[in-house]
């Protein structure tokens, strides 16, 4: 069970043990047939199963020597039983070492297209992974006295990334912080998600107010999407030193204030549009403040988190489980709440992008 050695090649191919089980049944059943056929005379043969070998001898690799392998070892054992059948008609003998053969082939080239599909599969996944590397960059894990941690979980697998985003930068002004979920699915927010990014990262250096960058944040986004895609998001300007904490809400879920056993909302003033709507719905983005205490921890999320449902359509509580998640550090308090997302939505898995950022005001 390897892939093909060499620069083109894919992982190596993992079977399920469940899958393992079916095949080893399924060898133990043609060995059997073999037994049956000698036992039971020249007069009948079980021959033409053994085409089922180079098939189940495809199943269990990516390259095309194993079911070659396989044929050749029932082409043989046809040859063998034959020997022992010498009741019955040379056509029935030449109709089973055709069929073993042709079986041999057709398993073969299937093995060979397999294997040129998950090597572009893979291709295309590393290109997605350099992707994400660009457009979504790992933050420092220590920026003065805060802890940061990020995770980012694609719904399909093979994307790796999507339409949600975040930025962590630090400039003059204090960490500048951003995190968003980009209307719609595929390439296009992919590509809006590139776009916020960008004009982040160099407003995010030169604009003093927080207000002002995220009002240049839905300009740009404005100017920039042409079918009226919107972005919603939170910025947030942190002092290390545990400073106030500015934020301002672009008509995204609320983060999460965890301080001791109790969770708590950080609403904004007031509601505010989302990134490219602004000018729908006049006005401006308001700005809150709070002051971090030591040991704090504040959660940002996507709804890809708060929206995903259990098999019975129930959402996921995040501020209900958020205060049993161990919280030793950052990465450990998302790696675990990832793990009890997961456990909630059961073999359905993510329906939609999920992003977490948390940041935790360490000594």
């Amino acid at each position: 069970m390897t892939a093909d050695d060499g620069p083109a090649a894919v992982p190596p191919l993992h079977l399920p043990r469940r899958t393992r089980l079916l095949l080893y049944g399924a060898f133990a059943l043609l060995a059997g047939a073999i037994v049956a056929d000698l036992a039971t005379g020249p007069g009948t043969t079980l021959s033409p199963v053994l085409a089922v070998a180079p098939v189940l001898a495809g199943a269990t690799t990516r390259t095309a020597r194993l079911p070659l392998i396989a044929g050749g070892i029932a082409i043989l054992a046809v040859g063998l039983l034959e020997s022992t059948n010498t009741d019955l008609p040379t056509g029935v003998h030449v109709t089973a070492l055709i069929t073993v053969l042709a079986a041999t082939l057709a398993s073969a080239a299937n093995v060979f297209l397999v294997a040129a599909r998950e090597r572009e599969l893979f291709r295309v996944r590393t290109v997605a992974e350099a992707a994400q590397r660009a457009l979504l960059r790992p933050p420092p894990e220590r920026i003065g006295q805060l802890r940061v941690a990020v995770r980012y979980v694609a719904a399909a697998a093979e994307a790796r990334i999507g339409g949600d985003l975040y930025a962590v930068v630090e400039t003059p002004f204090g960490v500048r912080i951003l995190l968003g979920d980009v209307q719609g699915h595929g390439l296009p927010a992919v590509e809006t998600a590139a776009d916020v990014l960008g004009v982040f990262r160099e407003a995010a250096r030169t604009e003093p107010d927080l207000t002002r960058l995220a009002e240049r944040l839905d300009a740009a986004l404005t100017a920039r999407s042409e079918d009226g895609r919107f972005t919603t998001a939170l910025l947030l300007d942190v002092a290390p030193d545990r400073g106030a904490v500015t934020t301002v809400n672009c008509g995204h879920p609320h983060p999460l204030l965890r301080r001791g056993d109790r969770v708590s909302d950080l609403e904004p003033p007031f509601p505010a549009p989302p990134l490219g709507l602004l000018g729908l719905a006049g006005g401006g983005y308001p700005a809150g403040r709070f002051e971090p205490r030591l040991g704090d921890l504040l959660l940002l999320h996507t709804d890809g988190v708060s929206e995903a449902r259990d098999a019975e359509g129930r959402f996921y509580p995040l501020a209900e489980r958020l205060p049993g998640l161990p919280a030793g550090s950052p990465e450990d308090l998302l790696d675990a709440l990832l793990a009890d997302v997961r456990g909630w939505v059961g073999e359905a898995g993510l329906a939609d992008d999920a992003a977490l950022l948390a940041l935790l005001w360490d000594h």
